[in-house]
């Protein structure tokens, strides 16, 4: 099955002509038989090894939109693995009509994470390990470490979805998607959506980034290979959005859980609910939350000026160390 991987397995050709650093194409398997793309990025000849990070992406996300974060995490002594969520990026998708962003239960994508940190495991991958996630990654990332024994000596959480914002997260939004799943309507896209990739409209007005060049970086990527993008989610990914945010609300979420998070949020988010999060880390044992103030959701796509402050925070909070 491993090799009838599509075609996309392979990092896409930059339409800028700035190569990608040195990489290994690993497909993935999961336990429930979906094949994902994933690729190690090894430290270059030279620099000190400080450890390992795996990269989680947000909801439509791929690869090739973190090939700057990936040469910053590499110039810091950091070895890099990625992958493409199951439904986005390379990776197999779930439905026929491909560009629509779905999944059944975000239960499905620990499949997903517990293939990459197997894929992981028989590589020589310098310790510590830690997590560097985003958004829908950083709900994921959060649900992972809960449960306990986690590989990871830390995990840093850019803008982690807590709680959706907009109408979509409003009562009526959650109870809309909540029927509408259960009435046998999950594969159908959330009304009034689309298949064009929100990055693929214009940067004026946009909510992920107030940085023209690296918001056109970013379009470049699917202008050039539209098969990495898709739309607007179903009806059933949000109703399996709100279950997943449900469980943070339990009195018991993270008494497992041994790894420092720390949570570096976006002040003009309108994507996920910035307040959310910050309620969250204040209930967690070893979270902590710092605002970036003026950064709109995609904090590691943003201005040079929040990007400075981040970058100061993962590396007071990521220490390195060979064990």
């Amino acid at each position: 099955m491993l090799q009838n991987l599509p075609a996309q397995c392979a990092l896409a050709e930059p339409p800028d002509g700035q190569p990608f650093p040195t990489h290994e194409l690993v497909p993935l398997l999961t336990q429930d038989g979906y094949r994902l793309r994933a690729a190690f990025f090894p430290l270059p000849e030279g620099v000190a090894a400080k450890g390992s990070i795996l990269l989680l992406q947000g909801r439509a996300e791929f690869i090739e939109k973190y090939r700057e974060v990936i040469g910053e995490l590499l110039g810091r002594g950091f070895a890099v693995m990625s992958f493409d969520w199951r439904g986005q990026g390379g990776s197999e998708r779930l439905l026929r009509t491909s560009l629509a962003g779905h999944v059944e239960d975000f239960e499905d994508y620990q499949l997903d994470l517990e293939a990459a940190i197997a894929a992981m495991k028989p590589r020589p991958l310098p310790q510590p390990w830690s997590l560097l996630a985003h958004s829908m990654g950083g709900c994921l990332a959060l649900h992972h470490i809960a449960r306990g024994n986690s590989p990871f000596r830390r995990a840093v959480l850019a803008a982690p979805l807590i709680g959706l914002a907009g109408p979509g997260g409003s009562v009526a939004g959650q109870v809309l998607s909540r029927v509408l799943s259960a009435l046998g309507f999950a594969t159908w896209r959330i009304p009034f959506g689309s298949d064009v990739p929100r990055l693929r409209g214009p940067f004026e007005g946009n909510p992920f980034t107030r940085d023209p060049s690296r918001f056109g970086t970013a379009r470049g990527w699917l202008e050039a290979h539209p098969h990495l993008g898709i739309g607007d989610p179903t009806v059933g990914w949000v109703a399996a959005a709100f279950h997943a945010l449900d469980r943070f609300g339990d009195d018991d979420f993270g008494c497992f859980s041994r790894t420092p998070v720390l949570m570096l949020l976006a002040g003009a988010d309108t994507v996920v609910l910035t307040a959310s999060a910050e309620k969250l880390a204040l209930r967690l044992r070893q979270a902590s939350a710092l605002v970036l103030p003026g950064s709109r959701h995609e904090i590691l796509m943003e201005q040079d000026e929040v990007r400075a402050l981040f970058w100061t925070a993962f590396d007071a909070f990521v220490p390195g160390e060979v064990i």
